[in-house]
């Protein structure tokens, strides 16, 4: 049906201003658009499936809640994005409230990107475990713009920032990996 009525064929933009003027559809064709990205995101920064899932529901949930509050059309990836990430987040966040009290707390930081039975090569493995010891802007920037394919303007759109603040943690990124890499390797 999205095919006759052509929003299959319409760019993201143009699908925004639809969807905030009410068209369910439109609405409908942007949560198919963007669900493998935003899950994947999401999956990368939890390293659960279910709770990527759960995320990927809530992101969706508050897209419908705040579509109308984006101003720019053309910024729509980069704002859904940053609800992505900002649920994992509040996952994490709720997480470790949950935690408080427990022999077994585990810092925040210490996050497990990929389960072991996930993990393609040893590389990879050596690869994401030293990215997620990154420090979190830098961190962030890597797996928007490398594992999640934004640009470093929708990046920075999620982020918060400036475009060349992104650039920079993504340098200062590649930088620390090399000296993380090689002393994994020794």
């Amino acid at each position: 049906m999205d095919a006759i009525n052509g929003l299959s064929f319409m760019d993201d933009a143009s699908l925004v201003r639809k969807a905030q003027g009410g068209d369910r559809s439109a609405l409908g064709e942007l949560c198919d658009r963007h669900y493998r990205l935003v899950f994947q995101c999401a999956w990368r920064r939890s390293g659960n499936r279910s709770d990527a899932e759960d995320v990927a529901q809530e992101t969706f949930i508050k897209l419908g809640q705040g579509l109308r509050t984006l101003r720019d059309a053309t910024s729509f990836r980069g704002w859904l994005l940053r609800v992505a990430i900002n649920a994992v987040q509040d996952l994490h966040r709720r997480r470790k409230t949950e935690r408080i009290g427990v022999a077994a707390f585990i810092n925040e930081g210490d996050v497990v990107w990929f389960d072991d039975q996930d993990e393609t090569s040893e590389r990879d493995g050596a690869l994401w475990r030293a990215v997620s010891k990154l420090p979190s802007q830098q961190r962030d920037a890597v797996m928007l713009v490398y594992a999640d394919g934004a640009s470093h303007r929708e990046a920075a759109e999620a982020l918060g920032c400036a475009e060349a603040t992104v650039s920079y943690h993504v340098h200062a990124a590649r930088k620390r990996l090399k000296e993380l890499l090689k002393e994994d390797a020794r």
